[in-house]
């Protein structure tokens, strides 16, 4: 496998020689089947910090990870090697670990009937034509902003834009082989304000594929100096039960945590809250999950999955029901189901909402906790339970009226997704999730 000199969809053809090549090796040493996925990547990154520049790099990598089968037993191996050695060393180790392990009635590739054929171009690729000097000045221009925004922001804590641009390329022996060129480009500032000897850190970040159509540096410079000082005289609550209302970016957290919950593996290994629950009323009537992989230059769309099946726009949650669970095919054997073209994930999930943003959703809960930060990982996957510490602001009438911080938030999430009161209009576009904020009936809220 030789080093391949470019990066965008003109790798490709390499890419898929080099998948055809190990996937021939790996059947001439004694493979019953095989799969292996081949990628490279490159990437420039810049950080700026007190209007001085702290890094820039580049980044380029290259390699292959396989997996491949002896009857029902798996091995798997990779390399960032490149060459026919670094090939056949690879499958050897593989095959190595597939020989001395215990056979898995569910191992195995998906059948050959049900790979994907005809792959939708999703336009998933957009260089950004940007010097590293060019970098540095936009990063330096949206610090200089956040700086200039409020006399209170003292301090930066790094200001970094990155590019990536990527081709990966998956095949196995069951005759699919497909790739696919991508980019990824992203711009984010976190500030530190200072006040009465308080000091409060916050931050803003854009992300999109296309460079030109991220938002401009010096507002999300400002958008990280605001939320910075707006925290300034946080103080705890005392302990209470009232609504929640999850800010947009944090309120996908929830929606992943419940995409974990219904995934196969959880379900098949009994590790999941939400095991043995398909059909049931788990949200109020009017809320829909639906996952829609094919939607041109989103952050995550995918023509197919890590089994090499076709992704397709699917319901997980219709009418508050659970009609889906989140299934690969190995997943799918071990519950006797079929896959869901979702190994490796859910692509672009979208979550209903209302007409009502954050700002009338805030006068909706009346008084309560908008919750705009969370630390820790409180979720217990097995029973549901949830507690983590967070930051936000205090509600009254229906206006915030000052920072909160040093709380803890503790529910169940099966409860949680019950008293969801409404979904808001300001939808997150920066994740793989698109939600609004999430309005909560009640939490407790544990404070001084």
């Amino acid at each position: 496998m030789s080093e391949v000199e470019v990066v965008g969809p003109a790798a490709l053809p390499g890419l898929q020689a080099q998948v055809e090549q190990i996937l021939a090796e790996a059947k001439n040493q004694g493979a019953t089947a095989c799969e292996v996925a081949v990628s490279v990547e490159q990437g420039l990154s810049t950080t700026v910090r007190q209007r001085e520049v702290e890094t820039v790099e580049f980044n380029r990598d290259q390699g292959f990870g396989i997996t491949l089968y002896v009857g029902q037993r798996k091995g798997s191996a990779s390399t960032s090697a490149t060459g026919e050695a670094a090939i056949r060393e690879t499958v050897a180790a593989a095959l190595a670990i597939a020989k001395h392990a215990s056979e898995d009635e569910s191992a195995g590739l998906a059948d050959a009937a049900l790979m994907a054929r005809d792959l939708p171009e999703l336009d998933l690729y957009h260089a950004w034509d940007i010097t590293p000097e060019q970098a540095i000045e936009r990063a330096l221009l949206c610090e200089a902003a956040a700086f200039d925004t409020d006399a209170r922001i003292r301090n930066a804590d790094g200001t970094s834009l990155g590019t990536h641009q990527g081709c990966r390329v998956y095949g196995n022996s069951n005759g699919f082989v497909g790739g696919y060129a991508s980019t990824r480009h992203s711009l984010s500032c976190v500030m530190i304000a200072e006040s009465d000897g308080q000091m409060q850190r916050d931050y803003w970040y854009d992300v999109n594929r296309q460079g030109e159509l991220l938002a401009d540096a010096a507002s999300i410079g400002r958008r990280a100096a605001q939320r910075a000082v707006s925290r300034l005289g946080a103080r705890p609550v005392p302990t209470c039960e009232v609504p929640v209302l999850f800010s947009a970016e944090l309120a996908t957290g929830l929606f992943s945590s419940f995409l974990g919950a219904i995934s196969g593996g959880a379900l098949y290994r009994k590790s999941s809250f939400l095991e043995d629950t398909l059909g049931e009323q788990l949200f109020p009537s009017w809320l829909n999950l639906d996952e829609r992989p094919h939607i041109p230059r989103a952050m995550g769309s995918a023509a197919f999955d890590g089994d090499g099946l076709a992704t397709y726009a699917k319901p997980f949650v219709e009418g508050g029901r659970l009609v889906s669970y989140i299934l690969s095919t190995y997943s799918g054997r071990k519950l006797g189901m079929p896959s869901t073209a979702n190994a490796g994930g859910v692509h672009n999930l979208f979550v209903s909402h209302g007409e009502e943003d954050q700002q009338a959703l805030i006068k909706r809960m009346g008084r309560g906790l908008l919750v705009t930060e969370l630390m820790g990982h409180g979720l217990n996957m097995v029973t549901g339970d949830y507690s983590r510490g967070a930051g936000g602001y205090w509600v009254e009438n229906g206006e915030i009226q000052f920072a909160v911080q040093e709380v803890t938030i503790a529910g169940n999430m099966r409860d949680m997704f019950r008293q969801i009161v409404a979904v808001g209009s300001d939808l997150e576009l920066r994740s793989n999730i698109r939600t609004g904020s999430v309005l909560i009936e009640k939490m407790t809220v544990a404070g001084s």
